[in-house]
């Protein structure tokens, strides 16, 4: 089995999760990461013996390094993604893959003519109970899908104390590239009509200029209609940072998914009660686990073994495509088409 050598630009608690992950991967080494705040990137990079730099282009000089992971804010994916591409290395683009249709198809363009790999890490793909839900469908247990629920939601700690890039983005960029992608994927079709709903009021007050929540219905070809919830303002008392429920509803059956608060795993202590994380990343045996980490190694694999990712940069592309519609329908309170 032959070695692979990584990179990774951008050191923040994300960016950990990569780093670890690589470690948790055979034949997997870091050898550089990137990041602004030289001082973060020199934390993160110094247990795995990887060399710190404050300018990513400097580590796409290294020869060694095959592949990057690009886990910057969410506005700061296209130059760098542009930059690895360039220099020849494949990449693990964190979503959104850009804010702009124009960026993606010039992402794509540069991709293909650079000849390396792209994928989007839209890791809820790997979610267990999303996957079965998707076997479910394809092997039409449910009939024909008539309409799906998705509500993917942050506790108000994400946007005012976690990201402080948070008015530079939208929670829909957040997680709701998550949810458009997990849709598209369990229904193997594109949307083909938005209509949203958003509004500015309790971050707003607060200082941070960016929607507090979006609901918007998606219509597909095929008839399927789903409902998307995503939000960011949760009370900080709720017992996860992230709530996720999903329900897909068939002509022949139905399947209800609770990814949050499903009993598996309570813990009560003197000071709160919580549902701790056993399906995203938890650690086991100071191993890296969970479908979010499954994911980064699909994509080691891929460029170990020179496979085609699962999800990749037209993915990306369409998902973008969607949020833009998103966009428009909340400014003119119309129903948008999709080309």
């Amino acid at each position: 089995m032959r070695s692979v050598g990584l990179g990774l630009i951008g050191a923040g608690g994300w960016g950990a999760m990569h780093a670890r992950t690589y470690a948790a991967v055979d034949g997997a080494r870091l050898y550089g990461v990137a990041d602004p705040a030289v001082d973060r990137a020199r934390a993160l990079a110094e247990p795995y013996q990887a060399r710190a730099y404050a300018d990513y282009h400097e580590l796409l000089k290294d020869d060694r390094i095959e592949a990057v992971s690009i886990v910057t804010p969410d506005f700061a994916h296209e130059e760098p993604i542009l930059a690895a591409a360039r220099a020849g290395k494949h990449i693990l683009a964190e979503k959104p893959l850009a804010m702009t249709v124009e960026a993606c198809e010039r992402i794509l363009e540069v991709v293909e003519k650079a000849g390396v790999k792209l994928m989007v890490d839209f890791h809820a793909r790997w979610s267990p109970p999303l996957y079965k839900a998707r076997d479910a469908i394809r092997n039409g247990e449910l009939g024909a899908v008539q309409h799906v629920y998705y509500r993917l939601n942050d506790r108000i700690f994400v946007p005012t104390e976690m990201l402080w890039w948070a008015a530079k983005s939208t929670v829909m960029w957040f997680v709701g590239s998550h949810t458009i992608d997990t849709v598209r994927w369990l229904l193997g079709e594109e949307v083909r009509r938005v209509y949203a709903v958003s509004r500015k009021e309790v971050l707003k007050a607060r200082g941070i200029d960016t929607p507090d929540y979006y609901l918007a219905t998606l219509e597909f070809a095929s008839g399927a209609t789903a409902v998307i919830e995503n939000s960011w303002i949760l009370p900080n008392s709720t017992p996860s940072l992230v709530d996720v429920k999903c329900e897909v509803a068939g002509s022949k059956g139905a399947i209800y998914i609770d990814a949050t608060h499903n009993r598996a795993l309570e813990k009560y202590t003197e000071s709160e009660a919580g549902f701790p994380d056993i399906l995203v990343m938890p650690s086991l045996y100071g191993r890296q686990q969970g479908f979010a980490a499954e994911s980064i190694r699909h994509f080691i694999e891929c460029v170990r073994d020179d496979r085609t990712p699962m999800v990749t940069g037209r993915d990306g592309l369409e998902v973008t495509k969607v949020i833009c519609a998103i966009e428009d329908s909340v400014r003119s309170r119309q129903p948008v088409e999709l080309a």
